[in-house]
């Protein structure tokens, strides 16, 4: 999630809901207070990994958290997931923000945890997973085409899911397609594009084959007028090197 744009979710509005009747199916991630004393690279080396948890109403804490269970939780909850961090007799039910990886290795240097307000509102953008496989592509021929690989959701965070599955399977005809209407989600969460919006559908083989073929037309008369300007402008800088 990004940081400087409410980790890709922002706050819309407040919501009647107890914000304490989901944490029984949250999934839980033990951590330890980090002292100021304790070297990134240490803890690094030792297999921990160095993290900050803060929100609204969160202060600010240092703390670190065993790096095979921190992939194990991410790998189930993601960015979209509520995760019950604890440390030191300190609860908090709190997103996975910001996970910095080394370039080389990709493996995570350090994770922000994040507290959003659990009564209100927010929206976020959830990743579409596809599953089987489309009757017209293994009967027809024909190409699945995906238009979509995620919506944004409006809902509680508690109520944000983790992902949204989407079956192929209705996929028998190339006049067949999915929208967003057809996506079976969750009573709280409702999803802010175009219903009617195309998400996947399967077209002839031929047609795609067609779009490939079909040579991109530049605009010479462009091209050449550009060409032009940047001639001026190198004829003026050599003007100007001359004076």
């Amino acid at each position: 999630m990004c940081v400087d744009c409410f980790f890709d979710f922002w706050y819309v509005g407040y919501a009647e809901q107890d914000p304490h009747d989901y944490t029984s199916s949250m999934i839980t991630l033990q951590a330890t207070k980090r002292e100021k004393k304790e070297l990134p690279q240490t803890l690094r080396s030792r297999g921990v990994l160095p993290a900050v948890a803060y929100g609204p109403k969160l202060t600010s804490s240092a703390i670190s958290v065993d790096l095979k269970e921190f992939n194990k939780v991410f790998e189930e909850s993601g960015e979209t997931s509520l995760i019950q961090l604890e440390w030191n007799g300190e609860k908090a039910s709190v997103f996975v923000v910001d996970v910095q990886r080394d370039p080389l290795s990709h493996r995570p240097m350090h994770v922000d945890f994040y507290q959003p307000i659990l009564d209100k509102v927010i929206e976020v953008d959830v990743p579409l997973v596809f599953q089987g496989e489309a009757p017209a592509v293994k009967d027809l021929g024909g190409t699945f085409i995906r238009n979509m690989n995620e919506v944004t959701v409006r809902a509680l965070p508690q109520n944000i899911p983790h992902e949204i599955m989407v079956d192929v399977l209705v996929l028998k005809t190339f006049d067949d397609v999915i929208a967003v209407k057809d996506l079976h989600i969750q009573e709280g969460v409702q999803i802010t594009q175009d219903p009617e919006e195309v998400i996947a559908q399967v077209v002839p083989a031929e047609d795609v084959d067609e779009q490939l073929a079909t040579p991109i037309e530049e605009n010479v008369e462009d091209i050449q007028k550009s060409e032009e300007k940047g001639k001026k402008e190198e004829d003026k800088e050599g003007e100007e090197k001359e004076d």
